[in-house]
C-alpha cells in the first residue's frame, strides 16, 4: 500500500499536466480580403408627381335650357369641332328671323334713301338715320346667330370624353358640367424637388416614371419646363415632364413616383458588409501581410449594395470584405485562400 499511494498521486499529475499541454489555441479568424475597386454611382433626385391630361377641359351648359341631343359615348372618342349637345333653340331661331326681317326692310329703305339723296330729295340726316338702322337690325340678327351657336356644344381638340351623366330632356342650369374631354397622347408628369436640388437638373434630361397600376413597368419621359418661381411656403420648384402615352395606360390624376438620374461618377467603392460603425465614424479593416488594422474612412452614396468611399483608403489597397464582425484592430487573420494544416500537423499540435 506505501508503493502503490504514491504511484496514484503520480499518475494523477501526469494527467492533469498532459491535459493542460492538449488544450488547443484559438484559431485566427478566417476573413475574405480583396483589392478596393471603384464602381459606377449615380446620382438621382426622387420626388413624387401627378399625372395631368395634355389638354382638359369640362364643357358647361352656357345658360339654363333643355338638353335637346347628347352625341357622344361614355369613354368615347370625340374630334376636333364635333357636336357633343344640343340645346333647344326654337326661340332663338324665331328671333333670328324676325331679327333677319327687319334688317331686310331696313336695308331696302336704306336703298331707296340713298336714291333719293342722289337726285337731292333726302337729307344727309335722314340718310345717317336709316343707316344706323339698318346696322341695328343687322347686330340682332348676329346676335341671334350667337346665341343659337352657343346652344351648340362642340369638343374644341380631339381627345376621351368622360362618363356621361345628362340625358336628353334634361333642363339644366348654366354653368352645370355637361362633359369633360381629355387628351391623353400624352402626359404632362408634375412634381416639386426642392430648392437645394434645383442645380442637378435641367431641361430635356430624361426622367423614370412609375405608378402604382404598373408597378413594373417603367414610363420614360423628359423634363420639359422647370418653373421660374419657387414657393416660399415649401422651398421647392414645380417641374413639369412629358411621358407619350400611346396606348393610353396613363391616366389624368395618377400618383407617380419620379426618379431624375442627374449624374454618374466612378468612385473608390467597398461592400456594404465590409463597412462598420463607431457612433457617427465609419472603418474598414485593411490588411497589412496577415494584421487587419482598422481605418476611418469617409463615406458617400450607398448603392446597389456598394459604398463610396471618398478618402482614406487607396485604390487597390486589400481589405476585409466578409468576417469583419470577428475583427479588432490589430488582430491575426487567416485568409480563405490559405491552405489547411495537415492531418500531422494537428495530431502534433
Amino acid at each position: 500500500m506505501r508503493l502503490i499511494l504514491p504511484l496514484f498521486l503520480s499518475a494523477l499529475c501526469l494527467a492533469g499536466c498532459s491535459g493542460e499541454e492538449q488544450q488547443p489555441q484559438r484559431a485566427a479568424p478566417l476573413v475574405t480580403v480583396k483589392p478596393i475597386g471603384t464602381a459606377t454611382f449615380t446620382d438621382r433626385v426622387e420626388a413624387v408627381g401627378t399625372a395631368l391630361a395634355n389638354e382638359q377641359v369640362v364643357l358647361s351648359a352656357p345658360v339654363t335650357e333643355r338638353i335637346d341631343t347628347v352625341n357622344f359615348a361614355d369613354g368615347g372618342f370625340v374630334s376636333r369641332g364635333q357636336v357633343i349637345a344640343t340645346m333647344a333653340v326654337a326661340q332663338e331661331k324665331a328671333e333670328l328671323a324676325a331679327a333677319q326681317a327687319q334688317a331686310r326692310q331696313a336695308g331696302q329703305q336704306l336703298e331707296r334713301i340713298q336714291a333719293l339723296k342722289t337726285r337731292g330729295f333726302a337729307t344727309a340726316a335722314s340718310l345717317d338715320q336709316q343707316l344706323a338702322l339698318a346696322n341695328a337690325a343687322k347686330a340682332a340678327a348676329d346676335q341671334s346667330r350667337a346665341a343659337i351657336s352657343d346652344r351648340v356644344i362642340r369638343a374644341p381638340f380631339g381627345g376621351w370624353v368622360s362618363l356621361r351623366t345628362i340625358s336628353p330632356g334634361a333642363i339644366v342650369p348654366a354653368g352645370t358640367a355637361i362633359a369633360t374631354v381629355s387628351d391623353i397622347s400624352r402626359i404632362k408628369l408634375d412634381f416639386a424637388i426642392p430648392e437645394t436640388q434645383l442645380s442637378m437638373i435641367r431641361e430635356g434630361m430624361p426622367i423614370d416614371a412609375v405608378s402604382a397600376a404598373w408597378p413594373d413597368r417603367p414610363f420614360k419621359g423628359t423634363i420639359a419646363t422647370i418653373d421660374p418661381v419657387i414657393d416660399p411656403a415649401t422651398r421647392a420648384v414645380r417641374v413639369r415632364a412629358i411621358l407619350p402615352n400611346g396606348d393610353k395606360a396613363l391616366k389624368p390624376g395618377m400618383l407617380l413616383t419620379v426618379s431624375v438620374q442627374a449624374s454618374q461618377r466612378e468612385s473608390l467603392a467597398v461592400p456594404e458588409l465590409a463597412v462598420v460603425g463607431d457612433g457617427e465614424d465609419r472603418y474598414v479593416f485593411a490588411l497589412d501581410g496577415r494584421t487587419a488594422k482598422r481605418v476611418k474612412v469617409d463615406t458617400g452614396m450607398r448603392q446597389n449594395g456598394m459604398v463610396e468611399i471618398v478618402g482614406g483608403l487607396k485604390a487597390g489597397q486589400p481589405i476585409v470584405t466578409e468576417g469583419v464582425v470577428k475583427l479588432s484592430d490589430g488582430a491575426t487573420v487567416r485568409l480563405a485562400s490559405d491552405k489547411p494544416q495537415s492531418g500531422a500537423s494537428k495530431a502534433k499540435g
